[in-house]
């Protein structure tokens, strides 16, 4: 199956968000309402074969040095195929196209990661503002099991 990586388009909300529901329910991926994504969508970079989203992920700026990979998520019948690998991919070639020199991500996949060599850091070293936007809206905070990574550019 061909693969294409490419930037998502505000008619692609609909069924980003019925391929991300699963995982925002069960608390993997943070929820993000059709506002939310809409007013982000220049993020999100697409999986797309034979014309199906196959997965999705976004990279979100906070300084002009650091981003973050978020909602990140594959067709749970894809998986394994490195759509996963190919859109962090495509992500990380984008950021540093832009001259970011960092990446990290909040994960519970913590080896997806490191084979594309981000390394681990502490909860502790992210940016508080990430904190008090994102992670306060989780199901889960204060009591977070996500690692969190980096990867320099």
């Amino acid at each position: 199956m061909k693969i294409k990586f490419i930037k998502a388009k505000l008619s692609d909300i609909s069924r980003m968000q019925k391929l991300v529901a699963p995982e925002v329910e069960s608390g993997i991926i943070l929820i993000r309402n059709d506002d939310e994504i809409a007013t982000n969508i220049r993020s999100y970079m697409l999986a797309i074969g034979e014309n199906e989203l196959l997965g999705f992920c976004a990279l979100h700026i906070h300084a002009p040095s650091l981003a973050e990979i978020r909602s990140l998520i594959v067709k749970e019948d894809k998986r394994g195929l490195k759509i996963g690998e190919g859109l962090v991919k495509s992500v990380l070639e984008e950021g540093k196209a832009l001259g970011l020199q960092k990446v990290l991500a909040l994960t519970y996949r913590q080896s997806f990661f490191e084979r594309l060599d981000f390394i681990e850091i502490s909860k502790e070293s992210l940016p508080e503002h990430k904190i008090w936007a994102d992670c306060i809206k989780c199901k889960h905070f204060p009591v977070c099991n996500e690692v969190s990574l980096i990867k320099n550019l």
